[in-house]
């Protein structure tokens, strides 16, 4: 059965009590839009409103008075420290496609729908204009919207844990010599849900990154060049089109594996089966360590004997339309990319019979 992405519709069990509003930070011409839908929200449908703290700690919101009494309805959170995945019923995004990224990277599980106003640089994940946010907003609160569900990637790194150990000229404290200052300790798990894609990159180091890829437990490649990116289709329109993979409609059920800047002629991007596991290790002969990335955020060093395991995750963020899945994909790709936009030929001039 293929399913028609039209037919992914925004339905509510019990109409919508709390918003979650993400305001990009440090961006002065979005206070404005920020108390406009605040107030919107808290006086004409009576909304609970989550707002993370350091957002309120701008000066332009904590002097301005007028909005003092609004302020104060507000549930307020901290990144790392507040639990609030299961207390909102949807996201309101203010900003670019980063502040998208960001809703995503606070909800490790389920995720709440999401509405995006383009006010950002780019907007390609954001389609609403913020000029009929009221009538936009009730229409989203009435449960009458169509829905994309952008797929995200399940990543769990693997490292082995190394403790220094004291050592005075060169000697432990038993008196045996020591050749390694580190010594492995267990294993340190970590695990990440990511929207658009996971990076693993050669880092500082002027060698080229030599990374073993396994599909499934098979190895598949050896990548050697700047690194590979492993993206959703949602990503595939970010760093993997720059690094000249193909992009991909975020209703198709895959993952992207994009080689950046490969030593090799023959090395092209590759789309595999959603749901497959992709491993990533340093090679055994690798001159450099790796690093890895998620989403641009949560940068660290990958050393031998640590992996990367990525597969499809089970909590896909649902992201609501302006028109529908199609129409808001291509017109991104004609506004943001300007896709295909080129000089027109002109066409031959007919020529009157005589």
């Amino acid at each position: 059965h293929i399913q028609d992405p039209a037919s992914q519709r925004l339905t509510w069990n019990k109409p919508p009590k709390s918003v979650l509003v993400i305001k990009k930070i440090r961006d002065a011409s979005l206070l404005q839009p920020f108390k406009e839908l605040c107030v919107y929200l808290t006086e004409e449908n009576n909304m609970i409103v989550y707002v993370e703290k350091k957002v309120l700690e701008d000066p332009a919101i904590a002097n301005d008075e007028n909005f003092g009494p609004v302020k104060k309805k507000f549930c307020t959170f901290r990144e790392d420290y507040d639990d609030i995945s299961n207390q909102i019923d949807f996201i309101i995004c203010l900003g670019g496609d980063g502040t998208l990224l960001y809703a995503s990277s606070l909800f490790q599980g389920s995720v709440p729908p999401v509405m995006a106003f383009h006010l950002g640089s780019l907007g390609f994940l954001t389609p609403f204009n913020f000029e009929n946010f009221q009538s936009q907003v009730t229409q989203v609160i009435e449960g009458n919207a169509a829905l994309v569900l952008r797929s995200r990637l399940k990543v769990k790194v693997v490292k082995e844990h190394r403790e220094k150990m004291s050592v005075q000229n060169g000697i432990e404290e038993n008196g045996v010599v020591s050749a390694n200052l580190e010594k492995e300790v267990g294993k340190q798990i970590m695990q990440y849900q990511v929207l658009n894609e996971v990076v693993v990159d050669r880092g500082p180091s002027s060698y080229l990154s030599n990374v073993d890829v396994f599909l499934n437990g098979h190895l598949i490649t050896t990548v050697q060049g700047d690194g590979v990116i492993v993206s959703t289709p949602t990503g595939s329109t970010a760093y993997a089109a720059a690094a000249g993979a193909s992009m991909i409609h975020p209703n198709v059920p895959a993952i992207m594996i994009t080689p950046i800047c490969p030593h090799s002629l023959s090395f092209r991007p590759i789309v595999v089966p959603a749901g497959v596991e992709l491993k990533i290790m340093l090679s055994p002969d690798a001159r450099n360590t790796a690093w890895v990335s998620f989403d641009g955020r949560k940068r660290q060093e990958i050393c031998h004997g640590d992996s990367i395991s990525i597969t499809t995750s089970c909590y896909p963020l649902p992201s609501i339309c302006f028109r529908d899945p199609v129409s808001d994909w291509f017109e991104s790709l004609a506004q943001c990319l300007h896709w295909n936009v080129r000089k027109k030929q002109n066409n031959f001039a007919v020529e009157e019979e005589e």
